[in-house]
């Protein structure tokens, strides 16, 4: 197998990266790449999901290198996934036992999103472009929101 690398990739951490593997893959289709797993402690010290074709490094979380969503408090960061169904991913989403932060909407930037927190903390954007809007129709949408 060749292993290719974008220009950018995420690396998350979560308590029990073999349990998230499994999930992303339910919830999301994820394709696992490989894994490596601490021949001491069972922990996976690195492993590699692709998502609708982008990589997503996953571990288990190490206190000293990385932290996971609940050790941190929250997320400073959000993924998103561009679906082709977002009504099917998101139900798919929701089976596999994500929390809905957001429901479906249509929103004025012209997608159609929800957002859904996976079982680790992590949260997730799940978009389809309904409308093709320009950026200047984007502010002029939000201006007008904003007035409300």
């Amino acid at each position: 197998m060749s292993l290719k690398y974008p220009a950018l990739a995420p690396a998350i951490a979560v308590r029990d990266a073999n349990q998230a593997i499994e999930f992303y893959k339910k919830a999301f289709g994820a394709e696992e790449r490989y894994r490596l797993v601490d021949p001491e402690s069972g922990r996976i010290g690195h492993a590699e999901i692709t998502i609708n074709g982008a990589l997503v490094m996953i571990s288990d979380e190490y206190p000293q290198y990385n932290k996971a969503p609940d050790t941190l408090g929250g997320v400073s960061a959000k993924f998103m996934i561009t679906c082709d169904n977002v009504d099917a991913a998101f139900q798919r989403a929701v089976d596999a036992g994500a929390e809905v932060i957001f429901p479906l909407t249509t929103q004025f930037y012209g997608h159609r999103d929800a957002r859904v927190r996976d079982p680790f903390g992590h949260e997730w954007l799940l978009s389809q472009m309904v409308e093709e809007v320009s950026p200047e129709e984007m502010q002029h949408r939000w201006n007008a929101m904003a007035k409300k």
